[in-house]
């Protein structure tokens, strides 16, 4: 097949190209770099079923050559939100809004063109500071409009509304998908829980913890989160929406004592700050709806997840 993939030299895009190009398709990776990096991808500039493209989504475009795109993953958008972060949501407000929202009308259109099928990458944070745990694709999230991280939340729920609007409408062929925390080797070294608490382990460094950290996560391995993007495009009904995470849950107090162990490190916790504002206290899929319509669960357990990312960054500090 032949296939889109954008924010293609992010985390998860880069993740997503290996695979599918792994299993035999085209691949066009569109990026524009404002989070990702060429780095990423350098490893696939020699595959003749590679295709680069420099550009924003935000505005349309066109592949001439060839036949019509059968599929295209929507993973373009920054995600982090560290506000210390030049690469985060939240130092590129503008360009999270308008990805998410005329980028994915675009491609909506697009993909019609192209009569392909679409998949939307939104968000768990698009159900908020949650009152329902684990949250569920029926919960409607307890959200702020006007809080900082409300460019990313809003404009991913008004990206899944245009996505909804142009298949009840327009006859798109598509479906939705809510990520929840997901790391794994190649991530962005951004200020993220995971990768923050490695990297000070390995150099045993303080573990910096927001609020008194008993805020909880669940976190999916990379391949596995590939996995799930792979199901839902070519298993996913038309029109629905399904939660891709693990549902394994912990606090952040125990994922510091999970690395700690792991890297055999002095480091302890350092209470650095409150809980940013609008800072979710809970955060855990129920993925239900992925096991039974996608036939797709996580595989990989939290330890040997980061045993996996360890060995991945110990080879940077050998």
């Amino acid at each position: 097949m032949r296939i889109i993939v954008t924010g293609g030299a992010g985390f998860l895009g880069l993740h997503l190209c290996d695979k599918l190009l792994e299993q035999g398709n085209e691949v066009y990776c569109v990026d524009n770099f404002i989070t990702g990096s060429r780095e990423n991808i350098k490893h696939l500039e020699d595959n003749p079923n590679f295709h680069f493209i420099d550009h924003d989504v935000v505005n349309a475009f066109t592949i001439t050559q060839g036949p019509p795109i059968d599929q295209i993953y929507h993973l373009a958008s920054p995600a982090s939100p560290n506000k210390d972060n030049p690469q985060s949501y939240i130092a590129h407000p503008f360009e999270t809004m308008l990805v998410n929202t005329e980028g994915t009308w675009k491609l909506c259109e697009m993909a019609l063109k192209n009569n392909a099928r679409l998949l939307f990458a939104s968000t768990s944070e698009i159900y908020g500071d949650p009152l329902e745990h684990p949250q569920k694709e029926s919960y409607r999230g307890n959200v702020s409009t006007i809080g900082p991280r409300a460019v990313y939340d809003e404009s991913k729920r008004f990206g899944e509304t245009i996505v909804s609007a142009f298949i009840r409408s327009k006859g798109l062929e598509g479906a939705i998908v809510r990520i929840f925390n997901t790391y794994g080797p190649r991530m962005a070294q951004d200020g993220r829980v995971v990768i923050e608490f490695v990297q000070a382990a390995l150099v045993n460094k303080p573990f910096p913890i927001f609020g008194d950290g008993t805020q909880t996560r669940s976190f999916c391995y990379i391949d596995d989160m590939v996995n799930g993007l792979v199901a839902a495009m070519d298993k996913g009904k038309t029109g629905e929406v399904y939660n891709l995470g693990n549902p394994d849950e912990f606090t952040v107090l125990e994922l510091a004592e999970k690395v700690k162990g792991l890297v055999n490190a002095s480091s302890e916790v350092e209470f650095v700050q409150d809980l940013p504002e609008d800072d979710p206290k809970q955060r855990c899929s129920d993925i239900t709806k992925a096991k039974e319509k996608l036939g797709w669960e996580p595989k990989v357990q939290l330890e040997e997840g980061l045993k996996k990312l360890i060995d991945y960054l110990q080879k940077d500090h050998a």
